[in-house]
């Protein structure tokens, strides 16, 4: 079966901007049950200027979502944060789009406090992070990662549950998706959705993946059918072409720029060796007329 290829841009985001498959794909990646899916206010997609994949960080997606999930004790309400870094990850640019996240109002909500009557408090929702990289970054080689924070007692290393207001209100948990590191792992539903993003499927045609149907979980169908669609999709085609063409583009432009700065470095050079070697002349001549004078 032939689906669009989800490393591109405007395919993530097609495939987010269905509610339920959504749904379904951040679900399996937190591994916890999402019932409510809303944009969040800030929803955007970030495009900054890319270079070429060997010098230049490239952040062009992010998401912002509000959802809600269902717990054992009934339900929660959290921040979950997309970014999908095409070429190398700036780790300054997603920390700054975090700042955001805790910073803005939006993302608290009031909780009864006490017996007074419409006495309430402002109190800040969790926030979970989801990053999809691909290139490969100082981190273990393994699909996916999971960060998640810890309560200990600093003296007996005794852990406590993390659940506690304080803590969940200024730490988040986190899942790095490092897509080369998917095509050799299986092992769960999860590392099998995601190998939508298995770069070994491509076609003669990038932007499409040739994908066996049946090596998907029923669960997550809806997922290979918007993809599917996404492929079909004429307006989607020429919109994955016209994102191979910038990207083409900005990467010659790279290279005609390291062309130019090895050239300066090349005359930089030149000119360094020209200075050591009047410079040793300089020191020869000085050793001699010692000698001479001597």
């Amino acid at each position: 079966m032939h689906i669009a290829n989800p490393i591109y841009d405007v395919v993530f985001k097609y495939m987010l901007e269905d509610n339920k498959v959504a749904k379904l794909f951040l679900s399996a990646v937190i591994g916890e049950p999402i019932v409510e899916l809303d944009f969040s206010p800030q929803e955007r997609t970030v495009e900054i200027p890319r270079r070429a994949p060997e010098s230049a960080p490239l952040t062009v997606c992010r998401f912002d979502f509000s959802a809600k999930i269902k717990t054992k004790s009934g339900f929660k309400t959290v921040i979950i944060e997309l970014q999908k870094a095409k070429l190398q990850s700036d780790l300054m640019r997603f920390r700054r789009y975090l700042g955001v996240q805790y910073q803005d109002p939006n993302n608290t909500y009031f909780v009864k406090e006490g017996e007074k009557k419409g006495k309430r408090r402002q109190t800040a929702r969790p926030i979970y992070c989801i990053y999809f990289l691909e290139h490969g970054m100082d981190l273990p080689a393994r699909p996916v990662l999971k960060v998640n924070y810890t309560v200990k007692d600093a003296y007996t290393g005794d852990e406590f549950p993390t659940s506690g207001e304080f803590v969940s209100g200024l730490h988040h948990r986190s899942w790095i998706v490092q897509i080369r590191e998917l095509k050799a792992h299986r092992r769960n539903d999860l590392e099998k959705i995601l190998s939508i993003f298995d770069q070994s499927n491509v076609t003669e045609l990038r932007y499409i993946l040739d994908v066996d149907d049946e090596s998907y979980p029923d669960a997550y169908r809806q997922i290979i059918r918007r993809l599917r669609k996404a492929m079909e999709d004429p307006k989607k085609r020429r919109e994955m072409e016209l994102e191979d063409d910038l990207i083409k583009e900005l990467q010659d432009l790279e290279r005609q720029i390291e062309k130019h700065a090895k050239t300066i470095a090349d005359k930089d050079q030149t000119i360094a060796d020209k200075d050591q070697t009047i410079a040793d002349l300089e020191k020869a001549i000085t050793e001699m007329k010692k000698k001479y004078e001597g």
